[in-house]
């Protein structure tokens, strides 16, 4: 038995196997319904109902698509052929295209009440594709296969999205969305920086250059026109977004390579911190130090960022402590932040200003309260290496960390509760990560020198999650894959929520 699958009212169950067979069976009772649906040639690796359950759909070793009256059990039309053999077919939540993935390395979209091939095939998995799945709204595609890739398409141009944004030549150590979420940049071993658009993943111009070391931070300013980085040439630089001129001369101040880089609110000043033990802070439009370093630090700072209002400046190091300026003055705010057992890699503000989160080598998030210093809650833990970077989501209610574990992971901040299964897919350290301005999308840049964006967009409410997940998957949770997915909560019989 290869396949099987419920109907939408859960009354009826679909099955397929080596004999070449489907046969459909009355749930409630266990007796089959009708004659077997036959016509397969070897065979069936997979079936599925239509949305109204008055289709099916089946495919095989014998390369051929097949779609049947549910009711009557007589095929419609001629089969649907591409590939052989053809080892998974899907319906579109309207049931008006049918999804197809085989043997040919390709995913096939068709008009299902025409049986006509739409568009051309959707070539990228180098290797057989064993699996495809189309979203709940039918714009999106999803096949996974032989290359140990998982792959998503525009449903109705068949242009890949989310792909990894290849172009850098060695590590990627940072990377940030521009205000608006069209744009990307990310910077790494290279030394280089390189801008992309967002939405297709292609490099926008050409790569920026002027770093004579691994670039280890970026950020857009926060109007989008200017880019800011810094490296291990000590320097801070600053570039015209559009255009990836540099603007003026290079920021130099620092004694030794330079870890992280922000700009504030306003866009007006720029803050820096790096391997000295310092923070400083710069005029953005001419490249002047504004007043003396923030000095107190007793090792490497890794991390810097302005407060919201752009009044504070919070900073985590070697020396495993987060500190919070006063961005004019540079006077230290209150006492060091302490609980993290080795460096702190990262630190971030929440979107009100009221917490910090950081990140560090003892593979734990915290979350302090911005004003005492108080850590919020239990450290979040999950990550199996040191954890690199953390990001609030725009709303304040997630924080996405990622680690040299080669997961991203998404957490409840106000819990700590992790939200679904990390996201994998680096071969590598995942070095930054950050959320677009409206939260539905999160990138990562990592070791292995790619950027990847996933989309995060899909409810975390429990409900909402089973409803999203149960309709692309077209079936229940199995128990194993509850146990992963869904952690913390017990497995429940229909594991799928009822609609009606």
């Amino acid at each position: 038995m290869y396949s099987v699958a419920f109907s939408p009212d859960g009354e009826r169950l679909v099955s397929a196997g080596d004999n070449g067979a489907v046969r459909v069976w009355n749930v409630a009772t266990g007796r089959q319904i009708g004659a077997p649906l036959t016509g397969h040639a070897g065979a069936v690796y997979s079936v599925a109902f239509s949305s109204d359950g008055e289709r099916l759909v089946s495919a095989g070793d014998d390369g051929a698509v097949r779609v049947w009256d549910a009711v009557i059990g007589r095929q419609i039309g001629a089969p649907l052929t591409g590939d052989t053999p053809v080892y998974s077919v899907a319906f579109s939540s309207d049931g008006e295209r049918l999804a197809s993935a085989g043997i040919g390395s390709t995913v096939r979209i068709w008009n299902a009440a025409t049986h006509r091939q739409l568009g051309a095939p959707l070539i990228g998995d180098t290797g057989w594709v064993y699996s495809v799945a189309l979203s709940s709204d039918g714009e999106h595609l999803a096949s996974a296969g032989d290359d140990k890739t998982v792959r998503v398409w525009d449903a109705a141009t068949g242009r890949q999205l989310g792909v990894p944004l290849a172009g850098h030549t060695g590590p990627v150590y940072s990377v940030a969305f521009s205000s608006d979420g069209e744009r990307l940049v990310s910077a790494g071993d290279d030394k280089t920086v390189r801008v992309w658009d967002a939405a297709t993943g292609r490099q926008l111009g050409v790569p920026l250059a002027g770093h004579t070391g691994p670039v280890n931070s970026v950020v857009f300013s926060p109007d989008g026109e200017r880019v800011a980085s810094a490296g291990d040439d000590k320097t801070v630089r600053v570039w015209d977004a559009a255009t990836g001129r540099q603007l003026g001369v290079p920021l130099a101040g620092h004694t030794g390579p330079v870890n992280s880089v922000v700009f504030s609110p306003d866009g007006e000043r720029v803050a820096s911190a790096g391997d000295d033990k310092t923070v400083r802070v710069w005029d953005a439009a001419t490249g002047r130090q504004l007043g003396v370093p923030f000095t107190g630090h007793t090792g490497p700072v890794n991390s810097v960022v302005f407060s919201p209002d752009g009044e504070r400046v919070a900073s985590a190091g070697d020396d495993g402590v987060v500190r919070v300026w006063d961005a004019a003055t540079g006077r230290q705010l209150g006492v060091p932040f302490t609980g993290h057992t080795g460096p702190v890699n990262s630190v971030v503000f929440s979107p009100d200003g009221e917490r910090v989160a950081s990140a560090g080598d003892d593979g734990v998030v915290r979350v302090w309260d911005a004003a005492t210093g108080r850590q919020l809650g239990v450290p979040f833990t999950g990550h199996t290496g040191p954890v690199r970077s953390v990001a609030f989501s725009p709303d304040g209610e997630r924080l996405a960390s990622a680690g040299d574990d080669k997961t991203v992971r998404i957490w409840d901040a106000a819990t700590g509760r992790q939200i679904g299964a990390p996201l994998t897919g680096h071969t590598g350290s995942v070095r930054s990560v950050a959320f677009s301005p409206d939260g539905e999308r999160l990138a990562s840049a990592g070791a292995d020198g790619t950027v990847r964006i996933w989309n995060v967009g899909i409810p975390y409410d429990l409900q909402s999650l089973l409803r999203a997940a149960c309709g692309i998957a077209v079936r229940p949770f199995a128990p194993e894959e509850w146990r992963r997915y869904i952690p913390g909560e017990p497995y429940r019989q229909p594991s799928c929520p009822v609609t009606r």
